[in-house]
């Protein structure tokens, strides 16, 4: 009997040393593979070839044995980042993200797509397909749906044939509520373009236009103002090319003369967020850059010094100025984070009101909305011919732009009138699918 239980007794110490060594070696194994995976996440980011996972894990080890912790050493040793493993890993963590992003699609309750061209460092044309899912409780999730590369032509079907091909993987277009596109001629394409394709196919959700592409399109004018070419001209003659040595000068100079500002941004095609930048410093220095332009630079430039003495160019760069700010100001509204399509709506709707009230404004001779018009009008009190009156056609132009590009909006006014404010909306406008 005391042989039983001593055998017994042996039995269960010897499993329990087993279950024991076997709880340590397991969770060994997956903190091993946790860093593992890990570091191959980080190099995926930063973009580094597969082999570099060896690289990281030696120098791992040769700062656990500078610290003279062994114990670390012999556990990352137990790391595997061989070549193939990263590549596995990075397959592994790819597989996971489609698996959850079809789990998402598919629980969610509606979706919206959102389309992009680029052209990569190959000159090979991609296709990227955003999704954003709204769940039964109205939570939002945004992520890439696809990545497509279009390797010969870029027509309106092939474009079709590729968000047809991403789409069906995840369960087709029953559940999208809305496309939005940059707009461009293989989309809007009146036979062949993507939009027409997808409603042959029975795809009848509505299809918007990039909002911040169409608000851009609507000040395009801009550039194409004669004192915005001259603004590019002088900055890039003192700043651009091989200037440094000129550009230095120039920084001393306003140093000197304690201007507001020390330096004038490059661009020379004046891209549209830093337009309304480059304007406020270059209309803030509008005294001290011609005189440096005589004293410092070598060529002539008695054209552009001129142009400074002239009060209708100077009037003209003001309410640029002012202009170009206001709409970089709606630029920054639309990019902000997690809008929707009734935020988008809200501030180019509110924007078409501002414009209106600009243009009353002008007529009246009120400055309030255009203060470095209103900064230049103290100036030049002894001038005469200067009426900032002939910018109400501009804006006016404006106007008509903004509701020439923004119809597809309107179309949408009485649903998001619906979404903003369900008890102030005229139930009689709205579609019969709401309900």
């Amino acid at each position: 009997m005391a042989k039983h239980v001593s055998k017994k007794r042996k039995i269960k110490e010897e499993n329990n040393r087993f279950l024991e060594h076997w709880e340590v070696d397991y969770t060994e194994q997956l903190s091993s593979a946790a860093a593992s995976y890990a570091v191959t996440l980080q190099l995926a980011k930063a973009k580094k070839p597969y082999s570099d996972g060896d690289l990281v894990k030696k120098c791992a080890i040769e700062m656990a044995r500078a610290f003279g912790d062994e114990n670390m050493v012999k556990n990352f040793e137990t790391v595997s980042l061989s070549h193939p493993t990263v590549a596995q890993r990075i397959e592994d963590m790819s597989n996971q993200v489609c698996e959850k992003l079809l789990y998402n699609v598919k629980k969610c309750r509606n979706f919206s797509l959102s389309l992009a061209e680029i052209t990569d460092q190959t000159d090979t044309s991609q296709l990227l397909i955003f999704i954003r899912t709204v769940e039964e409780d109205f939570s939002v999730k945004e992520e890439l749906l696809s990545l497509v590369s279009l390797h010969d032509t870029t027509k309106g079907t092939d474009i079709f044939e590729a968000l047809q091909k991403s789409v069906s993987e995840y369960g087709g277009f029953e559940k999208c509520t809305c496309i939005a596109t940059d707009g461009g001629r293989a989309v809007i394409g009146s036979e062949f373009g993507l939009s027409d394709l997808l409603k042959k196919s029975g795809v009848t959700c509505p299809m918007i236009h990039c909002v911040i592409r169409q608000e851009s399109l609507c000040g395009k004018w801009v550039k194409q103002a004669e004192a915005v070419k001259v603004v590019v001209k002088v900055t890039s003659l003192i700043c651009g090319g091989n200037k440094s040595l000129l550009n230095s000068k120039f920084h001393s100079f306003l140093e000197e003369m304690q201007s507001v500002y020390g330096d004038l941004p490059l661009d020379s095609e004046i891209h549209w967020l830093s337009a309304g930048k480059v304007l406020i410093k270059f209309f803030a220095l509008r005294k001290e850059i011609p005189v440096f332009l005589k004293e410092q630079v070598k060529t002539d430039t008695t054209e552009f010094e001129e142009r400074f003495l002239s009060p209708q160019f100077l009037a003209e760069l003001a309410f640029l100025t002012d202009t170009t700010t206001h709409l970089n100001e709606l630029n920054l509204k639309l990019q902000s984070k997690n809008n929707t399509i009734s935020d988008l709506f809200g501030c180019v709707n509110g924007f078409r009101r501002k414009l209106k009230l600009f243009k009353v404004g002008l007529e009246k001779g009120d400055l309030i909305h255009f203060p470095s018009c209103k900064e230049l009008e103290k100036e030049m009190e002894n001038f005469e011919g200067v009426n900032f009156l002939e910018f109400s056609s501009n804006v006016d132009a404006m106007v008509k732009e903004f509701d020439n590009r923004f119809t597809e909006l309107e179309l949408l006014k009485n649903t998001l009138m619906l979404f903003n404010n369900p008890l102030g909306s005229v139930l009689e406008n709205q579609s019969s699918n709401v309900f």
